[in-house]
């Protein structure tokens, strides 16, 4: 409320909690609460799919019921889900130091899936997160850092097509669209410009972690590309 107008939040919850028996009230509640102070959106963040498990060993995947009643929440206030979930295909694979995540892999080891026996594949995160849309058709979610989809524009295409409350992020993401052929990323642009939201991923709150001219460097970047 301080920003005038200039800074808009989102709001989350705790689904290393979701084996609780009040998971669903507590965690609406509390969106609920944020919501009336001014938060626009919920994130759904990667470790579920990759990260969480049950008492039995299985990873807890997006689309499990237990979510249904905050997702189902969140539509009845008109509000965003922003869904990061799964990371880039190189986060499945063998080691690619050309891969344009290759130093994130590096300097997150623990996040590497490649090396995660038994872990879901990429595609059945991005299925579960499907599934949801399918479920809830009047939810509008944002695909956070291209919805995952980054490898495949035709694929990310036909689920903007497919889903119209469905849009992404670019946030992270450029490196993607600067490998493609630039009169096929033109007409991507233009096709779905009103479906894709410009974000950075840059870290505001740890001046240790990105300096000024990290930031710098990040819009000069994007700005010399789209331009």
């Amino acid at each position: 409320h301080g920003s005038d107008g200039y800074v808009a939040l989102c709001t989350t919850f705790d689904p290393y909690t979701f084996s609780q028996p009040d998971f669903d009230r507590v965690s609406i509640n509390k969106i609920n609460s944020d919501f009336a102070r001014g938060a626009v959106a919920v994130k759904f963040y990667k470790n579920v799919g990759t990260q969480i498990k049950d008492a039995k060993g299985h990873y807890l995947m997006p689309d499990n019921p237990i979510f249904e009643p905050i997702f189902k929440d969140i539509e009845a206030h008109n509000k965003t889900l922003i869904t990061h979930l799964a990371d880039p295909d190189s986060m499945w694979e063998a080691p690619n130091p050309a891969a344009p995540d290759y130093e994130y892999i590096m300097q997150n080891p623990q996040e590497y899936m490649y090396t995660k026996p038994g872990a879901p594949t990429k595609q059945a995160i991005l299925d579960a997160r499907d599934r949801i849309l399918d479920r809830n058709p009047k939810l509008r979610m944002v695909g956070a850092h291209l919805g995952s989809m980054e490898g495949n524009f035709d694929q990310l295409g036909q689920h903007l097509d497919h889903y119209p409350n469905f849009a992404v992020d670019l946030a992270a993401r450029m490196p993607y669209f600067e490998m493609q052929p630039r009169a096929k990323m033109i007409a991507f642009i233009t096709k779905y410009q009103d479906r894709l939201i410009y974000g950075t991923d840059n870290e505001f709150y740890s001046a240790v972690q990105e300096t000024p001219q990290d930031w710098e460097d990040t819009y000069a970047d994007n700005w010399r590309y789209l331009a």
